[in-house]
Order: C-alpha cells, then structure tokens, then sequence
C-alpha cells in the first residue's frame, strides 16, 4: 500500500495513494468500514491501526480520547483535514467534525459513516481548490507558510506545494513572514472624540419604516406583528431624560419566534443615526454577542458601511497579545509545535478583530496538538496563555503597540454607533465607576483639580443600553460587584508586581515595566522599593500544595506569610463546619463541589489571622497609592515635558495601578476588617450594617478530589443595588429583553396584572430601586405550542439510580433518532450516563458528545451538535444557557432531575431575602422555560421536552408557553407517542 505521506506529485491522483481504511473511517462513531473486504472493523483493531497506518481524519484529538481515553498509545501522524482547513481557510467558522467540515465548504450534511468518509475527499478536493482561486497576495503568504511547514513534515504540505506550484513570485518581492506576520497587519488610527447624543424621539411610522427596510435587507418577507410591536415599546428607552437618577427602563418579555434582535436593533440604530449617538447591545454570552453581529448585516446597505458602524467589545483578556505570542514562538522547537504556530499565525493574519477566546479563532486548534509535546503539556499555544490577563501591557513600549488588537478595538468603539459587548464587560465599566469615585474623592481630600477619566470609554458611552438575555443581568451584577480573597488572586498580585521569580518565561514585575518612566521620580522609586518588599507576605509559588496536602499525621504543610495562614486557618474552619452541611459539602474524589462554610461567627485563629492580613495588605496599599499619585502627578506637572508615547503608557499603567489600589486591595482588606472586629465568636453578623446587604463565606475550590484554593467571599445579598446605583442611574435609556422575564405562576393564580408576573424582574433588574421603577410589556410568542411541542414528566425512572437515567435517555434518543440534548445538575451523573450509553448510541448510528468528557469546549461541542442532525450532546447549565439550535438538530431536551437552585450559603441568604420557596420556585420556572425555549425556534420546528424526575412539581411548568400541556407516564408510554409525534408521517405510512 503506498504511504499517504507522499500525497503529492499531481493533486488530480493524490486520492489514488491514501490507504483504503481511510475511505471507511468514522470520525465519530467507534467503529470504521474496511473498504477492502466490507467488515466493520472492531475498537480493538483500531487501536491496532492508529500509529500504524496514517488514516484521513476529522479531529485527531477526539478520537484519540474515544479510543483510548487516558492510556498510553502510539503517536500517529494523521492527515486531519481539520488542520487543512484552517491553513487554507484561516479565521473561518468549521465546527470540529466531518459534518462540520461539509457544512462550512458548502456540502450537504453527511449523516452516516460511510457519508462523512466521502466527505472529506470531497472537503479536501474544495480545500485545494479554493486555495488555487484565491488572490495573489493570498497565495504568496501561504507559500511561506508551507515550506516552512513542508521543514517541519507536515503531512498535508506536499499536496499544498503542488496546488501552489503556478504562484510564481513576482520580481523583486520579499517573500512574507511565515510566523512574523504582526508587520503584516495594518495599524490602527486614532477616532476624534465624538459630542454628545442630540435629545431627540422616535416617531411610530419612523420605526415602522425602518424595521420593514430592513427586514427587506435581511431577505425576509413575513411580517410578523409581534414583531413590529416589541419595535414599537423598544423606541420608549430612545426618548429624552426627564429625571436624575431615573432612565427611561423598559422590562420586556418577547417570545421565542417574535425576532425581537431585529426588532431592538432597527430603533436603535435610527436613534443612532438621528441623534448621533452610540448603543451598547449587550448578551450574556460571547456565542450570542456573536449571533447578534451577524444580524446588525440587515442595517446596512454595505459591509463596508457596517465595518464603519458596528464593533464587538470584550474585556481585554480576549484578545490576543501580539508579544506573548511572539514570545511563545520562540520557545516551539518540535515539528509538531512549529506546525501548530504557522496555522496560528495564519488566523492572526486574517483575524476580523483577533478575539482568540471568543471570536473567529478556532478554538478547537490547539487541542490537535499530540499530548507529549510540551506546548500541550504546559499549554503554551492554549488562547488562555496567548492574552493578557495579569495586566502586564506595556501599551507604547510594545514593539506591537501600533497594530495590537486592543487598542484597535478600543478607538473604533469610541466612533461606533452599535457597540455589541457583553454584560460581564459593561459591569466592568460600571465598576470603574468605584474606582473614580474613590479617586475624585482622594483629589477632593488633596484639594487638586479632576484628572481625566482614565478609562477606554467617555462616561456617556453607557448612556443608551439594551441587555438581550435580560434574565442573566443579575448574575453579570452579581460577579461583577463581588468580593474574592483566594490564594490564585492573591499570588497573581504578588507575580503582577513582583514578576515571576526565579523563572524564565515571560512575567515581568512593576519595576521592570515601569521602571524608566519613573527613573527621574524620587517618591515614585522608593514607593516602588516599597511596594516591591511589601508583596512579599503574599502567597508564593507552592502556595497550592501547601493547602491542600496533608501529612500522615493529619497536619498540613507549614503556610508563608499571613495570606496563607489566614486561608488555612479559614479551610479549618470549612472542616469543623462541614459537618453541620449536606453530603454534598463532602471532601470526596467524585465531588463536583467543594465544601463551604458562613464566615460570621469565624474561629478564634480566623479572626486573629484575618486581623495580620489586613495589617498586610495596608503595607501594599499605601506604596501601591503613593505610586499611582505620583504617576498621576507626573501627568498633570509634566504635561509639556512627557513625549506622547510615555504620555500613552502612564495613562495606561494607571488604569491597573487604580483598580488594585482604590477598588481590589480596599475591598479585601474590608473583608478582613469584617472578620478580625468580631468582639466574641458567639456576636450576630446582623448587629452590622454592611452584614444586612452583603453575605461572607468561605470555600474550597477541588480538582479531582484535591483542594487546591480557598477563598474568601462577599457577595450582595441583593446585587441589583450596585446594579441600579453604577448602571441604571446614570443611563438614559435601558431596555432589558428577554423570552422569560415575567414569571408564569400568576397565570395559574388568576392573576392578570402584568406587575405581577414581573415582581422577580423587577427584583432582579434593579428597577425596585428606582423612584419611577420600570415599565413593563410582554409579547406573546406566534408559535403554536400545542401543535408543535408535547411535554413529559416520567414517573417509572428513580432519579438517583444513574443506571434508571442512564436507560432512560438512551431509550429517549433513540425514539428522537438523534437531535436530542441531555442536561443533568451534576457533573458526576452526566459521566456515569455517558459511560453507559456512549457504546449503544454509537451501534444504533448516532454519535454522542459529552461537556466535561469530550476534549472539545462547549462552544464547539454545540456547533458539532448543530451541524449533525442525528447526534446527541450532554451538559450541564453551562449548554442549557448556550446553545441555540434551531430546526430539527434539536427535537428533544431530557432533564435528568429539577434543576433546583444549589443551596450554597449565597443562595440561603438570598432565599431568605427574596421571599423563600416562592424565589427558588421563580428560578427554577426561568431555567426550565429558558431550557423549552430553545425547543422551537422555527414556525416549522417540533419538539420534546422531558423531566425523568417524577417528583416534579406541576406548578414549575406553569412558566412555559401556553398551549403546552403537562402528562404525566411512564416511559413505556411516552417513547411511542414521542416517536409519532416527532415522524407523524412515517406512522400514517405503517398505518397503511
């Protein structure tokens, strides 16, 4: 048999040498066809195979982990066709599969094995093809790249040479970089400051106008008066101001099938236009914020026009750093590595805007790395290690400076009409808000004069706001106001301003990426000595295994410095409580949750330690202050002195030099005040005032059974209060939409005021606390649910046999034929059913994928599951908020128990608050209505829904849509009636 790796000569016969295994091969499924004799061949004979023979695949990575999981195997050079197509098709959407790949090179999906074989040739011969018609400069660049690929034995560069092989250089021409490429990109251009919004209003026939345009735009011809309606209430945030403190809010409930994105974004973007103004659109996910770009196209006329007009924000940490990935570069030394690196640098050239977390990278890249190379090992090449997250921006230092990412994202928001973010980012924003709030106050004390605000963003661009996913604004709120002291957070500070001692990689501390600005200060040198000294009590490397090992006689290892005794003697406390807690607060090998204790009343040792680490962190705090103002003074003294680069890079270093020293070090030393000024153990946390809006706890964070942090927490008991006071106050206008905002249990009591139905929105949107409050309106979904959705709640299967669940689904699955999503309330049970009914799935034709078992992120494992039409996916809350799957890729959605809120200390406080079992039946009624919406998405869409838990309150489905009705069965019952309901026509045809 000729050896695949001499794919070459003639890119025509290329198809002639690859082994003929490769033409049955599954890139799913466990079992392959043998084209040669017509037999399957077995797992065993495939494990056999790999390493042997070179095969074409989709995904080495995941059939590795199919066929061998953590054993030890052969290292194999496949040709994975998913590394094909992110050479020749860079910064382009593929989901990780066979029928992913089909998909994005515009074939039909291949639903069987034999199917998904063919395909690939068929992705391949589109690949080559598609590489010899792209544009010259297109072409040159990637010559570059696979001669330096052809070095290092690549297995698909010889068939790419001889595509490439007409690409004659042209006179004269520097060939370009292959991992170079940063001198490749274009530079960014500084924005003029733009003026405030005019105070203008939106007329009904205006709206009207502007939402059919683009309606038209879009290609869409229904008319939907639902649709136009939500446009109409949507208008209402766009009128002037009337009153301080009070926003024109509106808490809207669209129904799935009401195209409420559209109808959002056409009254925002005339406002835009009209008064010359800018709209932040902001979702809970990155996947969504992606969804909602991809329709801003029905607004313009051009996509030149939309490139001016719309901009998608994250937090900084999502974009890659140019120098962390130059410096990485530098230490790949394997064929296997180097590879990886020219297929990233690939993406970094073509990039719409290089958001490598969340964006058009293909996160699915790195994991094709074999698992012995030490870029896999130590996940040098991983997006997470490729951004800046310790804040160690050196902004114009950077050699990269004029064409980074960032700062390219950054000044085209500031001219952008329609800033497309996500909530996580504007709470950020508003959290800044603390941060000038102390520093204007610290001015006011000194009596200087306002500095300029030192954020990315003038203080009107949250003026006009529109959270989609509305529902999730309280948790974003939630996260973003919180209080953490862990280990982790506490040894980044200390590597943050000390840099990373005694290693080599990249790291450097405060000094050395200050160091020259501040050479000439005095006061500015010795606060650094200072604050260089102080950052010693944090915890330093080893911090973890000194938590979390335990020696034979039940100790543990000796802790360094106050921050790591006070967490120890805190993790005592979590011990000597856990007891009092559930099972579930148990330290054990299959515990998805660490253990967890109050805080108030802490320990003797507790308060004590607590009382020597805010001595501690004030001797960090008052250096780290003492820098920030002289930096600060050095920027007002020196104006006329400093050159425009040094200028950039004080601004910039201030931004995190203020947000550790006047919001992070404050809040964890008020944390420690909170527990060392506790006057007895026996005192009540109520006799404080901070005790009544805020709750603390302690907790351990596992892996695999092994605690490796503890951390310090204070959350709001209610954080619609920071909510209401940082983001609504200051706004004009904030629309807050989603398709299950108002709660559906008045319904089944009679009730018919809307004000009640939105009594949790209003709770959790802030709008409580507000002196006009918020309107409200709800809009009924077009969709016929009684003939397009059926509802079941099984009562034969015991929810705590994981075996009873595990049949369950299988059974459920397989009467849907695929299409189907399984989502459990524990990771444990989710691996104990994947175990059980991978092999089955995998006999009956449908391919099975599992969060937390397969090595793919959720993003991509939704994508896989919406490009195979008969595949079926298992998740926890994380797919449940995620995924949108619309037509018949999703036909079932299977619970495996009511997603109960998780009685954490948090969740007590707030239930206490909040109004008891009324507020957990609330949100357990938003997760299982969130969860049925994602059902039918389409007015041609049928699905199932079903609860294996028969315990199951019937007035929790009171919150999804009417028309759906409630049966109760037993499986047995329920499978036929699932099947007829979901393949009606095949059933007349047997009738017959």
């Amino acid at each position: 048999m000729s050896d695949p790796s001499s794919l070459s000569s003639a890119a025509s016969g290329w198809r002639r040498l690859v082994p003929a295994e490769a033409l049955g091969w599954s890139p799913v499924h466990s079992h392959v066809g043998d084209s040669r004799t017509g037999r399957d061949l077995t797992a065993n004979e495939l494990r056999e195979l790999w390493g042997r023979q070179s095969l074409i695949v989709a995904n080495a990575a995941l059939i590795r982990t199919r066929l061998f999981g953590n054993r030890p195997h052969r290292e194999a050079q496949a040709f994975d066709v998913l590394e094909l197509f992110a050479f020749v098709r860079p910064a382009q959407f593929c989901a990780p599969s066979a029928a992913g790949l089909a998909l994005a090179c515009g074939f039909a999906e291949p639903e069987t094995p034999e199917a998904q074989a063919r395909a690939l040739f068929e992705v391949i011969d589109s690949l080559v093809a598609h590489l010899k018609a792209a544009p010259l400069a297109f072409r040159l660049v990637a010559q570059s790249g696979v001669r330096l690929l052809e070095k290092q034995g690549w297995a698909w560069a010889p068939l790419l040479l001889d595509a490439l092989a007409t690409t004659t250089m042209p006179a004269d021409y520097v060939a370009p970089p292959a991992l170079d490429v940063w001198s490749l990109l274009e530079e960014w251009e500084d924005q003029p400051p733009e003026g405030a919004a005019r105070a203008v209003a939106l007329g009904e026939d205006e709206v009207t106008t502007a939402l059919n345009r683009d309606l038209q735009r879009a290609g869409l011809t229904e008319r939907r008066p639902e649709q136009l309606a939500f446009a109409l209430r949507a208008r209402d945030i766009f009128t002037p101001k009337w009153m301080t403190d009070q926003p024109n809010l509106l808490l809207a409930e669209a129904g799935t099938g009401t195209g409420k994105t559209l109808g959002y974004l056409a009254p925002a973007h005339l406002w835009a236009q009209k008064a010359q103004g800018q709209v932040w659109v902001s979702t809970y996910t990155k996947a969504l914020q992606k969804q909602i770009y991809h329709d801003t196209r029905a607004l313009f006329d051009t996509a030149e026009e939309r490139a001016r007009s719309v901009v998608v924000r994250k937090g900084r940490e999502n974009y890659l750093c140019l120098l962390n990935f130059q410096e990485r570069l530098a230490s790949a030394h394997s064929a296997p590595e180097i590879i990886m690196a020219v297929l990233m640098a690939r993406w970094v050239l073509y990039t719409r805007d290089g958001d490598i977390l969340s964006g058009d990278f293909p996160t699915w890249l790195p994991s094709l790395l074999p698992p012995t190379t030490p870029a896999h090992v130590f996940q040098t090449l991983a997006p997470q290690s490729l951004v800046d997250r310790r804040g160690e921006c050196t902004y114009a230092a950077c050699p990269h400076y004029r064409v980074c990412f960032i700062e390219k994202s950054v000044r085209k928001a500031k001219s952008a009409t329609l800033v497309v973010a996500n909530h996580a980012l504007v709470m950020a924003q508003a959290a800044y808000e603390l941060r000038d709030r102390a520093r204007d106050a610290l001015k006011a004390d000194k009596g200087t004069p306002d500095g300029e605000a030192a954020d990315d963003m003038p203080a009107t661009a949250l003026s006009r706001l529109i959270f989609d996913e509305g529902h999730h604004v309280f948790e974003a709120a939630d996260s973003a106001f919180a209080t953490r002291l862990s280990g982790l957070e506490a040894f980044e500070l200390r590597r943050w301003i000390r840099g990373n001692e005694g290693r080599s990689r990249r790291g450097r501390g405060l000094e050395a990426r200050l160091g020259d600005l501040i050479a000439q200060d005095d006061t500015a040198k010795n606060a650094m000595r200072e604050l260089i000294r102080a950052a010693a009590v944090l915890p330093a490397d080893g911090f973890s295994q000194r938590l979390g090992v335990r020696t034979q006689n039940g100790g543990g290892l000796d802790p360094v410095g106050p921050i790591e005794t006070l967490l120890m003697e805190a993790l005592t406390q979590i011990e000597i409580r856990k007891g009092e807690g559930t099972v579930r607060a148990r330290f054990s090998p299959d515990n998805d949750q660490g253990g967890e204790c109050e805080a108030h009343p802490c320990l003797d040792g507790v308060a004590l330690a607590a009382k020597i680490a805010a001595r501690a962190l004030s001797g960090i705090e008052a250096p780290l202050l003492a820098l920030v103002r002289a930096l600060e003074d050095r920027l007002t003294n020196a104006q006329d002195e400093l050159e425009p680069a040094d200028r950039i890079r004080i601004e910039g270093a201030l931004r995190g030099l203020e947000r550790r020293a006047r919001l992070l070090l404050p809040a964890w030393r008020g944390l420690l005040q909170g527990l060392a000024e506790e006057a007895e153990p026996a005192s009540s946390p109520e006799d404080t005032p901070q005790a009544a809006l805020t709750i603390d706890w302690f907790s351990t964070e596992l892996l695999r059974g092994r605690i490796v942090d503890v951390a310090l927490n204070r959350h709001y008991v209610d954080p619609s209060l920071p909510l209401a006071e940082f983001v609504l106050k200051p706004a004009h206008g904030v629309l807050m939409a989603s398709a299950t905002l108002s709660d559906g249990y008045t319904k089944d009591m009679g009730e018919s005021n809307d004000a009640d139905a939105f009594s949790l929105a209003r709770q959790r949107s802030g709008a409580n606390h507000l002196v006009m409050g918020a309107k409200t309106v709800r809009i009924a979904s077009p969709f016929d649910y009684a003939a397009q959705a059926r509802l079941f709640v099984i009562t034969d299967v015991s929810r705590e046999d994981a075996r009873s669940v595990g049949a369950a689904m299988l059974a459920l699955f397989k009467a849907a034929r695929g299409g189907s999503l399984g989502l459990f309330t524990a990771i444990r049970r989710l691996r104990a059913v994947h175990d059980q009914i991978a092999r089955p799935l995998s006999e009956a034709g449908l391919s099975l994928y599992a969060q937390h078992v397969d090595p793919l992120d959720v993003s991509d494992l939704v994508s896989v599951f919406r490009a195979e039409h008969h595949s079926c996916l298992l998740g926890t809350d994380a797919v449940r908020d995620g995924i949108d799957v619309p037509g018949s890729a999703l036909r079932l959605i299977a619970f495996d128990r009511v997603p109960w809120p998780r009685p954490d200390c948090l969740h007590r406080a707030r239930r206490q608050h909040f109004g008891n079992r009324v507020y957990d039946d609330a949100l357990t009624r938003a997760r299982l209505a969130q969860a049925f919406g994602r059902l039918i998405r389409k007015a041609d869409d049928r699905g199932v829904f079903v609860m294996l838990d028969s315990a199951a309150p019937t007035r929790l489905f009171s919150g999804l849509p009417e028309g759906v009705v409630l049966q109760r069965c037993t499986l047995a019952e329920a499978l036929p009636s699932i099947a007829r309901f979901l393949y009606p026509d095949e059933m007349v045809k047997n009738d017959v």
